[in-house]
């Protein structure tokens, strides 16, 4: 026969183990779409960027110092490289532009082109609305709204601080976005401000 405490420590662990079955703790719950919040964009990275106009590339071509050199992608989305041409930029990463250049050039009289092609300065990214210096700002790797803000001298004394109205690059319509929580910003966002209502 068995201690009565191992038996009562049996029968608590049995009991315990229907509740937690019939009142649905620990069970998935499914979340409708529609009711999940938003998830934000991944962070950008240098690798997995994706250039645009504006952007400055820093290139590389090894035994080349001619060709090597700081290169701004034009506003029709291309770069101009010495020996390889107009070439599309906009649209590919680093890695994808780096295969296209040295394509380009082994066209040329460079043989077995050796290319590296780095982010020397992203495009920049434009705030307006409730801050105290609107404008133009230089994007790095892990802007927040917060941080925007912080680089335009902060709020204004009418500016509602709990949301951010937000335009992607590219796109046509701004987002509505709480401040409650880091907000990402990428190169080439509008970022806007809005004024609260006393």
């Amino acid at each position: 026969m068995q201690p009565r405490s191992i038996l009562v420590a049996r029968l608590s662990l049995l009991f315990a183990l229907v509740l937690l079955a019939t009142s649905g703790i620990g069970a998935q719950v499914s979340v409708p779409a529609s009711a999940q919040a938003p998830t934000p964009a991944p962070e950008a990275s240098a690798s997995s960027y994706v250039l645009g106009p504006n952007d400055r590339i820093r290139l590389k071509v090894y035994g080349e110092p001619d060709i090597s050199g700081e290169y701004e992608i034009d506003a029709t989305g291309q770069v101009s490289v010495p020996l390889a041409g107009h070439l599309k930029a906009a649209g590919s990463t680093t890695r994808q532009l780096e295969r296209t250049i040295a394509a380009a050039l082994s066209k040329g009289i460079v043989r077995d082109p050796r290319v590296n092609v780095e982010i020397a300065l992203y495009r920049p990214y434009y705030i307006l609305g409730e801050v105290k210096k609107s404008g133009e700002y230089p994007y790095r790797l892990g802007l927040t709204v917060m941080d925007a803000v912080a680089s335009a001298g902060g709020f204004t004394y009418r500016a509602n601080e709990n949301k951010v109205y937000l335009r992607r690059a590219g796109a046509g319509v701004e987002e509505t976005y709480a401040l409650d929580a880091p907000v990402p910003v990428f190169p080439g966002d509008n970022i806007r401000i809005p004024e609260r209502y006393f």
